[in-house]
């Protein structure tokens, strides 16, 4: 096998590991008894997959539902649930529709009723009913999306402007029982900012996201510096939290696979955060310190890296991370660089990440395309494009933060 051959295996490997469907039926295993009705609500990216894997475990049992997933992500119909898409990154009207479809099935409970709630990372830019208008949000949001804010950073303010976000929907649904399930997309699993934390207490201040604005220099108005300074739920009381996946079996997986394959695994991080064309560089430097080694290895990182945008081209954090690492492996034919989202997309693009070897620089100066350049604009979707260095896998059903691998063979 070539060495993007093993590549592509190990990826995909990890893929199909992080699939919610098991984990989410294992949670359900704990689900408490109740004489009341079910009912379930999914947000996130991988919102259908979650939806279906408790439709087939509860079936019937499923009073009502409501899916709320990213466009192009719902793969059918699902007994009992509706299913919506709506905008992600940036939301949009529909996913302020859906949200009062959700908000419409809890707003009269009883103690003695259970909600689902499925939540998966994209939940922030799905699940909104805003205390703004969406314009004025969607410009914050897109602020700090180009500032380079951290996921940390952009929930603390998002939760502040929000009817749901910050544990506000766990208040929404008393006085019945909310039962999460969780697949996580944020280093280290903080349960109140992963979707924004809308079933949990919200361990930020009104400080922390007064300093955030400072820190980027957020441009806001006077209406909204008032809500950053009102203080979010800090106790829940009728929430019980299962985590059911996170980047580390991602990692696990990979390491795994890249075994079978006859690689020496070595496993650096599942904490992974800085920016993605420093991370690329990185990689690209171990390849160059060992590649000459005479064995088979495999670096393995999982996390997620950002990306400041300076420029109007097109890609994502994986892109920019795999292109960034291209010069830097220049010539070496026995070294493969991937790095991928694991739901199947990166950044605006129908790309899930990049992908890169000894001979991609050289393709690209080969069609007088700099790579200084393309980076400079934020173009690295369109830079591995013309040298098959991009990586589509369509939507995957799960999300799980992001995996980069280092393959020296």
């Amino acid at each position: 096998m070539s060495i993007r051959s093993d590549a592509d295996q190990i990826m995909k490997a990890a893929l199909a590991s992080a699939l919610p469907d098991n984990a989410v039926k294992e949670a359900l295993l704990k689900l408490p008894q109740s004489h009341g009705k079910k009912y379930v609500v999914a947000i996130g990216k991988a919102a259908w997959q979650m939806s279906k894997a408790a439709s087939d475990y509860l079936g019937d049992e499923i009073s009502d539902g409501v899916c709320i997933t990213k466009y192009e992500h719902v793969l059918g119909e699902i007994p009992h649930i509706r299913c919506f898409e709506a905008g992600h990154p940036v939301l949009d009207d529909n996913s302020v529709a859906a949200t009062k479809k959700a908000l419409e099935l809890v707003e009269s409970l009883s103690a003695n009723d259970i909600v689902i709630f499925l939540i998966s990372g994209g939940g922030s830019a799905l699940f909104e009913d805003p205390s703004i208008s969406l314009s004025e949000l969607q410009d914050i949001n897109k602020q700090l999306l180009a500032c380079g804010a951290s996921i940390t950073e952009i929930n603390t303010i998002r939760k502040r402007l929000s009817n749901v976000k910050g544990g506000k929907f766990a208040k929404k649904c008393e006085p019945a029982t909310v039962f999460s399930i969780i697949l996580s997309d944020i280093i280290g699993d903080p349960l109140d900012m992963i979707a924004s934390g809308p079933a949990y207490p919200d361990s930020a201040t009104a400080k922390n996201a007064i300093d955030i604005v400072k820190k980027y220099s957020l441009s806001l108005s006077d209406k909204v510096k008032e809500l950053l300074e009102i203080e979010t739920p800090k106790e829940l009381s009728n929430v019980t939290t299962h985590i059911t996946g996170s980047v580390k079996q991602l990692c696990r997986s990979a390491m795994a696979e890249s075994e079978k394959l006859g690689y020496e695994p070595i496993f650096l991080t599942a904490a992974l955060d800085c920016e993605a064309r420093e991370a690329g560089r990185f990689l690209s430097a171990v390849a160059r310190e060992h590649a000459a080694d005479g064995k088979s290895k495999a670096y393995i990182l999982g996390g997620e890296t950002v990306v400041h945008i300076t420029g109007k081209g097109m890609g994502g954090r994986n892109q920019e991370l795999a292109l960034a690492a291209a010069p830097g492996i220049s010539g070496l034919n026995n070294v493969c660089i991937f790095s991928v989202g694991s739901d199947g997309t990166d950044g605006p693009t129908d790309a899930a990440g990049g992908i890169v070897d000894g001979t991609t620089a050289e393709i690209l100066k080969g069609k007088e395309i700099s790579i200084d350049v393309l980076l400079q604009n934020n173009d690295s979707y369109n830079g591995l494009k013309v040298c098959d260095g991009l990586i589509i896998t369509g939507p995957t059903g799960t999300n799980v933060n992001d995996i980069a691998v280092l393959l020296i063979k």
